[in-house]
């Protein structure tokens, strides 16, 4: 097996993968990959991408990539065919990516969080320097969905998204993840600003599918700018959504506001004949995976979230 720089080789050569990758996405996560796909071979063929490419007779068989964003990396994506032995060519890619990733200076963090098709990537992150969080991606087929549809209590009101929403729903991010395990996962989730940048790549830019603002609702207090609560929606599939943000304000969870918004957005997906929606969830927030189950989501897939620290 060689290893070679991405940034030494074209998009044009990795399009065997990327069309695998597509068929696992759309197969195993009912995802349309492809757009991504679209990112990574301009950014590829700009040698924007650090990252590395398992090559063997010549052919790649497995590729990773990662971004520098000021101070921490971000393993954004690796995938290693299913016509070679996969696990020696996912742990020797990750294995690279990792060293080079260390070597950066003033690197003070590496966030991770890759999707498995056909081997277990978790072991590689099971070293004294990685923290592990088990995560689920979870589905519900639409007309499988367990509806209550009990009413908002008093004083509460719920909302369409909109970009006036940015700042306030920014706000609710860093208040509603203070002290959660996913603040750990995602460091954006601790301040205003990072909240801001995570807004931005989920509803402005092609981060996860495109954004949905027909059933993406906040709700807020009766007469006040702050939100209680917010859940986001895009679309990442024909007919198929993605729940790429819910969270409630502390003070007010406990009062069913977070089925309530999921109850709505399921509503609009129907009414546009969606077939399914999915999302992620860290295991060990269980009043989470409880509330996805008794809506009727299963969960289709597990993976590991790495965090490493300098």
């Amino acid at each position: 097996m060689q290893i070679v720089d991405l940034r030494q080789v074209r998009a044009r050569s990795l399009e065997n993968l990327f069309q695998e990758e597509v068929l696992r996405w759309r197969e195993e996560l009912h995802w349309d990959y492809r757009p991504s796909i679209d990112l990574i071979r301009r950014f590829v063929d700009s040698r924007a991408l650090g990252g590395s490419v398992a090559m063997e007779s010549g052919q790649p068989t497995g590729y990773g990539f990662y971004v520098l964003e000021e101070h921490k990396g971000l393993i954004g994506g690796l995938f290693v065919s299913s016509h070679t032995e996969q696990a020696p060519v996912t742990q020797r890619l990750l294995r690279e990516i990792l060293t080079a990733l260390r070597a950066t200076p003033r690197l003070q963090r590496i966030e991770a969080q890759l999707m498995p098709f056909g081997t277990e990537i978790d072991p590689a992150f099971l070293t004294p320097d990685f923290k592990l969080h088990m995560r689920q991606f979870m589905l519900l087929p639409l007309c499988d969905a367990q509806m209550t549809r009990q009413p908002l209590s008093t004083g509460l009101s719920m909302e369409p998204w909109s970009d006036r929403m940015f700042e306030p729903a920014a706000r609710l991010i860093q208040l509603a993840y203070a002290d959660h395990v996913d603040a750990e996962i995602n460091d954006q989730y601790r301040s205003e600003a990072g909240g801001m940048k995570f807004l931005r790549n989920i509803v402005l830019l092609p981060g996860c599918g495109t954004f949905l603002p027909e059933a993406s609702f906040v709700v807020r207090p009766a007469g006040e700018s702050r939100l209680a609560g917010m859940i986001l929606t895009s679309t990442v599939a024909d007919r198929v959504g993605h729940t790429t943000q819910i969270c409630v304000m502390p003070g007010y969870q406990g009062h069913h506001i977070g089925r309530q918004l999921m109850e709505r957005s399921i509503d609009v997906l129907r009414q546009r004949n969606y077939e399914s929606l999915s999302l992620t969830v860290t295991a060990s927030n269980r009043r989470a995976v409880e509330l996805y189950e008794r809506l009727g989501f299963r969960t289709i897939k597990t993976f590991a979230a790495g965090v490493w620290k300098a």
